[in-house]
């Protein structure tokens, strides 16, 4: 018997979690991406099928914030989609983690964004 492998896993957790999470105009989606050495945030609403707003941890405002691409680096992201998402009159938000387990730089991402003020 084959094992399925680890992003195999990921996308059925996803597809799995996609099923009961949609973001609407007044609660869009917030999407996290992870890499293995970057993460990206972005907050989608799922009825128009665009994108309101997106940081990573690769651009250009956070170069010289993020020093690794760990904990404290996600955590910037975090603070940075929120006050982007504030930015544009988002409060509320749908999580979603994209198939990854909640730990780790998910949830230093989740726990950063919830202190600057994103309510989910």
């Amino acid at each position: 018997m084959v094992q399925a492998s680890r992003n195999e896993k990921r996308l059925k957790r996803h597809f799995r979690a996609r099923k009961k999470l949609f973001g609407s105009t007044e609660r869009p989606r917030l999407v996290i991406t992870r890499t293995n050495k970057h993460i990206c945030a972005q907050v989608v609403n799922d009825e128009e099928s665009k994108t309101l707003c997106a940081v990573s941890s690769y651009s250009k405002d956070l170069k010289g914030k993020i020093k690794g691409y760990d904990i404290a680096g996600a955590e910037e992201v975090g603070k940075a989609i929120a006050e982007k998402a504030k930015a544009t009159g988002i409060a509320k938000v749908v999580y979603d983690t994209g198939g990854n387990l909640y730990h780790g730089r998910v949830k230093a991402l989740a726990d950063a964004a919830r202190k600057a003020g994103l309510d989910f």
